[in-house]
């Protein structure tokens, strides 16, 4: 840390225009979180929420599997929480795997879609809800989760089916939510905030990812 300078910004005195200025400010952003919020719970409120059906899927080339319902929570998106992010996972195991731990309510996490290496793609919890799976309530309200199976150590268990099927699962979502097919929306868990993982890994290619997200994202659903 620098050293204070005689004249310190933090000891300058506010004026009373300063302070009205600052008040109205805080007002409106008040106003505005307060708005925000009853548009959330507007959407939780009992027979406001969207109509639901056991076992439908968000994305046409998905299998429904059911998460634990202990691993993600119930919402209405994207009318309560706006979605404007991709986050790309890998499991650290087998796909079988990974959707046993997604069924343990034990396990307190999960993710919307897991894609296996030959390019089969499970969903496991709607869109519509936030999904456990950033480390983070903000990126998990915001965000998609995509679970790939593999090791990050592991390079061959990045294939190109996986890949391809990834690109585009991710550019359908995109699609849905007006998403840009840039790296600041489609992003790894590594780069979400305060988070302790490190996938997709080093091994993970993102101009190669990217090039086929855009690739679908210009091919007709």
């Amino acid at each position: 840390m620098g050293e204070r300078k005689a004249s310190r910004d933090g000891d300058r005195k506010v004026g009373r225009r300063a302070l009205l200025i600052g008040g109205t400010v805080a007002a409106a952003g008040s106003a505005v979180l307060a708005r925000d919020e009853l548009a959330r719970l507007w959407w939780r409120a009992p027979g406001v929420e969207k109509p639901r059906e056991e076992g439908e899927v968000d994305y046409a080339g998905a299998r429904w599997v059911a998460a634990s319902d202990a691993n993600w929570r119930r919402a209405d998106r994207p009318d309560d929480y706006g979605i404007d992010m991709v986050i790309v996972h890998v499991t650290q195991g087998s796909f079988d795997s990974a959707v046993k731990a997604f069924q343990d309510p034990g396990h307190k996490a999960a993710t919307h879609y897991i894609v296996r290496q030959d390019g089969h793609v499970a969903q496991m919890i709607r869109e519509l809800d936030v999904a456990y799976h950033a480390g983070n309530r903000d990126y998990n309200e915001r965000s998609v989760g995509i679970e790939h199976e593999g090791f990050v150590d592991r390079p061959q268990d990045l294939t190109d089916e996986m890949y391809e099927a990834s690109a585009r699962l991710t550019a359908r979502i995109c699609a849905r939510y007006d998403i840009p097919l840039d790296r600041e929306h489609i992003i790894g868990h590594v780069e979400v905030p305060g988070t302790d993982h490190t996938d997709p890994g080093r091994h993970w290619d993102w101009e190669k990812y990217m090039r086929l997200v855009r690739r679908a994202g210009t091919t007709p659903a």
